[in-house]
């Protein structure tokens, strides 16, 4: 038994403080639902269960506030994921098993995430004490491999070999194909609060990347992508019912998420590429397109070089290093991405990304 993907749509991707700053998450979540169903052909109470993939918020379920704000029938209880970045991404592979399995359907699957109305982080001391503020909770267990991520990326750098110049470039080119693709890419955004169209991409040279400030070594403001608001989903459907509403429809082949070194999170997404591949007896070089997540340039170009895919066939339509990283609707935007060149290309291809402590998610697809 297979599933399949019948619509996916995604909002702009603005970065912290832009046109999406005041939207809540399912204000974010719900017109992109709303209008996923209307380009499968689905009514809102067909729907067996959303999920969700969100890394930032309080709790409090936002799948459900979502799948409630979006009109779906209230015995949708709404599932929401945090594996950090991975999680939009992860949304696609439960959505999957769930229907393999013949629990459900039709399932809403995507991420949502606002860095702009993220709520403040404190810890509780255990003597009664003030309470500690802080920004990133720990990944693993040992302080001492568990970097900062910006750290982490330039030791893959100096592991991999990646220059400052390498990573230049892709951000250039990252820049350069946001652009090209900027009309073709409407298509698949659903307007919320007025914003219609990525907002980050610029014409960036290198003279302009050699005037980015240095966050640490090799890492820089241009070749590492800006903290951002969105949401995106996907309606993942029964074969049977794929049949029946007779839309495109990409074949979900497989997916894998594992685990790798803590300290060095980008290489993850090579694992669980390579793993799915070999899984589904697909070479490489028979991919149509690739959508691999820009956190950092050089975490693009290690997987690209790791699992052997041709940068050429890689984010046609930009990466994050050109839109922004809305961590939990990151993979997710992914996945959009990766329908939305399949529908037009035909073929096999992969989304893949990493994630804070040593994660890494790939999807294959089949138009």
């Amino acid at each position: 038994m297979s599933s399949f993907i019948i619509a996916a749509k995604r909002t702009a991707v603005a970065p912290r403080g832009g046109a999406l700053s005041r939207q809540e998450l399912h204000q974010l979540g719900a017109p992109v639902v709303q209008a996923c169903l209307a380009q499968a052909g689905i009514a809102p109470e067909e729907v067996d269960e959303l999920i969700a993939g969100n890394a930032l918020g309080a709790g409090g379920n936002p799948a459900r506030l979502v799948a409630l704000a979006a009109g779906l029938p209230e015995a949708v209880a709404g599932l929401s994921i945090d594996r950090q970045c991975c999680g939009g991404l992860d949304a696609l592979l439960l959505a999957d098993a769930m229907i393999r399995s013949g629990q459900t359907q039709i399932v809403v699957a995507g991420g949502v995430e606002s860095y702009s109305r993220r709520p403040l982080r404190f810890r509780t001391a255990p003597d009664g004490g003030g309470a500690q503020a802080y920004d990133q909770p720990p990944f693993v267990p040992w302080p001492d491999r568990d970097p900062d991520m910006a750290v982490a990326a330039d030791q893959l750098a100096r592991e991999m070999n990646i220059s400052g110049g390498e990573q230049m470039a892709w951000a250039v080119e990252s820049h350069r194909k946001a652009l090209s693709a900027r009309d073709q890419l409407t298509a698949e955004i659903v307007p919320v609060a007025e914003a219609a169209q990525d907002s980050f991409a610029r014409a960036l040279t290198p003279a302009l990347c050699a005037r980015a400030k240095t966050i640490t070594g090799t890492i820089t403001a241009a070749n590492a992508a800006v903290a951002a608001d969105a949401a995106a989903f996907c309606v993942v459907v029964s074969e049977d019912v794929a049949m029946r509403l007779g839309r495109f429809a990409v074949r979900v082949v497989g997916g894998r998420t594992m685990g790798d070194r803590p300290e060095l999170p980008g290489l993850a997404p090579v694992a669980a590429l390579n793993a799915v591949l070999q899984a589904h007896g697909c070479a490489p070089q028979t991919l149509t397109v690739a959508e691999i997540m820009e956190a950092y340039a050089v975490q693009a170009i290690a997987c690209v070089q790791g699992a052997g895919i041709d940068p050429a066939i890689t984010n046609p339509g930009g990466g994050a290093l050109a839109r922004g990283h809305p961590i939990g609707a990151s993979g997710a935007i992914l996945a959009v991405r990766l329908y939305r060149e399949l529908q037009a290309r035909g073929g096999h291809g992969v989304a893949a990304i990493a994630a804070a402590g040593g994660l890494g998610t790939a999807l294959l697809l089949e138009a």
